[in-house]
């Protein structure tokens, strides 16, 4: 049996919890049992043998809070001292201190336990820091959910394309933006407009900043640097700058050169950048709506395109799901 402890329960921790529920039947067949033993959110903890993800879920519907006790002052101390084998962190990202994810994740790997993260912050903060101490205390840090959500770069990149050179990455990492670049090209919408239509929608927070002034796109590409290319940068080494002065003129200039504009986040030939660039329409990076995708340039297979939607309950739970049958697989 693998026991699980979920550390944060928001929207993605329920995903996963959900998940966990509904693909029992997967675990048997790979002669494994995934057990709940603990969950908790910023206010509440509950802990036991085997908890039942559809009342957890419900609970935290209901009430507001995940569980029945109160969470302890020092977390860090109880995720060391609890009995189980991987750690789900889903708590939100802080891409200024990367906290408490950052802590989380360290007290798990110190203790022998493997991890399996969402959380940008951390990873874009002080990825060598993790991977040092997932490898001195020989446990697995995987976090395929950090970056594109369901669109699986970074274990296409290190398991299926791991004999080749990838000699550079180009991607649209932020569905939020581009789907305001999108609506301001199809409808020639003003950016603001654009940007109340997508929080209308879900697709962007109240507070934007992270989306539109390229802060999510910018963590991603430093993690992907780190676990694809092998770099040693955090979020502060990548070149920035947004989308919020993007007017319609130079939407319908770019039009006029049968052009789009998309927010880019750039890697290899000396750019860690994210930046909004002219996509050629007939190119891939050229598409619209939430969708993220990548392009990666190799030695041997050329260029390979990969999209999937970048963000959602389901989306993220299922990248943490994959990263999970990855850790039984290794166990065998």
């Amino acid at each position: 049996m693998m026991k699980v402890l979920i550390a944060g329960f928001g929207t993605v921790g329920q995903g996963i919890a959900e998940v966990i529920g509904s693909r029992q039947n997967l675990f048997s067949s790979m002669n494994e049992k995934i057990s709940i033993v603990g969950a908790f959110d910023s206010s509440s903890l509950i802990s036991g043998k085997n908890l039942n993800p559809t009342q957890l879920v419900e609970k935290k519907k209901t009430t507001g809070k995940v569980g029945t006790k109160e969470i302890p002052d020092d977390v860090a101390r109880y995720i060391e001292e609890a009995d189980f084998d991987v750690l789900l962190d889903t708590t939100p990202t802080n891409i200024e201190h990367a906290e408490p994810g950052l802590t989380y994740i360290l007290s798990a790997l110190h203790s022998g336990k493997h991890v399996v993260t969402s959380n940008k912050g951390p990873l874009a903060l002080k990825f060598s820091t993790l991977s040092a101490a997932a490898d001195k205390n020989g446990v697995k840090l995987k976090y395929e959910a950090s970056v594109g959500g369901a669109m699986p770069i970074i274990n296409l990149s290190k398991q299926l394309l791991a004999g080749e050179d990838i000699i550079s990455l180009r991607g649209i990492l932020n569905g939020t933006c581009n789907f305001i670049l999108n609506r301001m090209k199809e409808e020639g919408l003003p950016f603001y407009q654009a940007l109340r239509e997508a929080q209308d929608l879900g697709y962007a927070e109240t507070d934007p900043t992270y989306d539109i002034d390229g802060v999510d796109s910018a963590a991603k590409v430093a993690i992907l640097a780190n676990a694809i290319f092998g770099m040693d940068v955090n979020y502060y080494d990548v070149v920035r700058s947004g989308i919020r002065n993007i007017t319609e003129d130079a939407i319908a200039l770019a039009a006029e050169e049968n052009s789009v504009i998309r927010l880019i986040g750039e890697i290899g030939g000396g750019k860690l950048e994210v930046a909004p660039r002219l996509v050629p329409v007939a190119h891939p990076l050229s598409i619209g709506g939430t969708q993220n995708m990548a392009s990666l340039i190799t030695d041997l297979a050329g260029e390979i395109t990969i999209s999937g939607r970048g963000a959602g309950k389901k989306e993220t739970a299922s990248a943490m799901l994959s990263d999970l049958i990855s850790i039984i697989r290794d166990k065998e």
